[in-house]
């Protein structure tokens, strides 16, 4: 390919059988003038955020904004949904591998949310290949025949396709612009776009997108301008493109109303994305007197979780936009029928919570969730797409509220450590090895959630943190614990790397912001 490759792009990775097709030299510089137009402003952008996590270790508290107050308090709508994206009450998420696909896609979910983000290991190989898939896809020719012979193949009826690319915060080191490794997110958005986008809107659908991880506002604006040069580039109208907001940082959840103002014409609908906002409390405020307990114990009914969820539902029907509740990690067990029925019953509790407090509709990650999920949002929307006539306008969140981390009887205990360890342990190694989507204790577990685990035993060490039977989390206790958790591992492939990388993230004096950033240096 090297004699076709736009000038001042490098590709790094190996040649693959999809790069011809996918890495085109009119894809590569479409590409390429993504990056250049809106890279410097990215980086911008990712200092910033520095700037504020800086801000808020020193003390200082986030805080609804003043000078945005005229758009919390304006009379505007986000523009209407597209057909296909207008009945939205589950919604199915998974990588952008070819079986999982196909499943996926077959599911009866009513969206499907491919992903190149937190349910991928980003390895070169998966990245160029899952846009393959993507594009087979898009055109119902994906297909996956077993070395057993067995087939996978499209219904005539599947979900509708929404693409999550990585976060503002990644790189492609596979791929450099001008002497310089492109954003991850414009060359998964850019890739996708160019490829499907006018193929999509032939077969009466649309490019729609999931954004992750944004902050502000203003990432959210710079997103809304990348798909306008997108647009023009290629002769789309403006607001061809749709997209929904992941809302999974603390401080994104202060700035709802702007963030879908800032997108307003290419405005889907917000999404509560637990796990990472779960995260984002914990990073946040990782070295301030706030000590989260296990896991397990922070629910969707604490009280900074429901002001949160309840907050996203009020601002999204506020101004005409889906709310979408999170995800039901659970895998069911064919193999266990009474742990089946408890974790069914706490689905269903979660679904039935999400509706009643007026989502339009849910994310599950499994195909057997998909039913579970459908009847609970079928008894309460009916034949109705959704229900944004539920305005919630006795919701009346305050900052504070959203602040509010203690969470009554919540405690830390040996067994909730021993979780994280074998959790963040078992996920790093199966990412290392090439899997972002991991069934681990009968739950699909990503990136995310490997977040909260290892973050959680940052905090628990250097916060100082007391178990409930008295015991301080030393170091010395953590590496106790570790080592017996990685015994019961046995041979798991990479688990001596992964145990390396996990104790220089839960030992290291300095929170790292992100588990994937130093893991992605030991991907191919």
């Amino acid at each position: 390919m090297s004699h076709a490759i736009p000038e001042g792009v490098q590709i790094l990775g190996p040649e693959l059988p999809a790069s011809s097709a996918i890495l085109s030299p009119e894809a590569l510089a479409f590409v390429a003038g993504l990056q250049r137009e809106f890279g410097a402003v990215r980086r911008g952008l990712l200092e910033r955020r520095g700037e504020m996590a800086a801000r808020i270790a020193a003390g200082e508290t986030p805080r609804f904004l003043e000078h945005t107050r005229f758009i919390r308090e304006g009379d505007w709508s986000v523009a209407p949904a597209p057909p296909d994206l207008n009945d939205r009450r589950t919604e199915i998420t998974g990588p952008v591998e070819r079986k999982m696909m196909i499943n996926a896609l077959n599911s009866g979910a009513k969206v499907f949310m491919a992903d190149l983000e937190d349910a991928l290991s980003p390895t070169w190989e998966n990245v160029v290949q899952g846009q393959q898939n993507l594009k087979d896809a898009v055109r119902k020719t994906i297909r996956l025949t077993t070395p057993e012979g067995k087939e996978y193949t499209l219904n005539e009826q599947t979900a509708t396709l929404v693409v999550r690319p990585r976060g503002w915060h990644l790189l492609e080191r596979h791929v450099w612009v001008d002497g310089q490794p492109v954003s991850a997110s414009l060359f998964d958005f850019g890739l996708y776009f160019f490829h499907n986008a006018q193929e999509l809107l032939q077969r009466g659908s649309g490019p729609y997108f999931y954004l992750p991880k944004l902050e502000n506002h203003l990432e959210a604006r710079l997103w809304n301008e990348v798909f306008n040069f997108a647009q023009d580039s290629l002769g789309l109208p403006r607001g061809t493109v749709r997209a929904t907001v992941l809302i999974e940082t603390v401080l994104a959840a202060f700035e709802m109303e702007e963030i879908l103002y800032a997108l307003k014409e290419h405005a889907a609908g917000l999404n509560a994305g637990r796990w990472d906002y779960i995260f984002s409390c914990i990073k946040k405020f990782a070295t301030q007197d706030v000590i989260f307990p296990d896991r397990a114990q922070v629910t969707m009914t604490v009280p900074f979780m429901r002001a949160y969820t309840e907050l996203l539902v009020r601002t999204c029907h506020k101004r005409g936009a889906h709310a979408i509740g999170g995800m039901a990690a659970f895998i069911p067990s064919r193999r266990d029928p009474e742990v089946n029925e408890r974790a069914l019953k706490a689905v269903r509790a979660d679904k039935e919570r999400e509706s009643g407090d007026g989502f339009d509709g849910t994310w599950v990650a499994h195909p057997d969730l998909v039913p579970v999920a459908l009847e609970v949002f079928n008894q309460v929307l009916g034949e109705a797409p959704n229900q944004k006539h539920r305005l919630r306008e006795e919701v009346r969140v305050q900052p504070e509220q959203l602040l509010d981390f203690r969470i009554p009887g919540g405690k830390v205990t040996e067994a909730g450590v021993r979780n994280n360890i074998s959790v963040g342990l078992q996920y790093t190694a199966a990412w290392l090895g090439g899997s972002g989507a991991v069934a681990i204790f009968n739950l699909m577990e990503d990136a995310a959630t490997a977040e909260i685990s290892r973050s959680q035993l940052w905090q628990w060490i250097h916060k100082g943190a007391v178990l409930e039977d008295g015991r301080p989390l030393t170091p010395e206790l953590y590496r106790q614990l570790k080592a017996e958790e990685t015994a019961k591992l046995g041979g798991l492939p990479r688990l001596q790397e992964a145990a390396d990388l996990l104790d220089s993230l839960v030992l290291q004096p300095q929170f790292e912001e992100f588990l994937t950033l130093p893991a992605y240096t030991h991907l191919g």
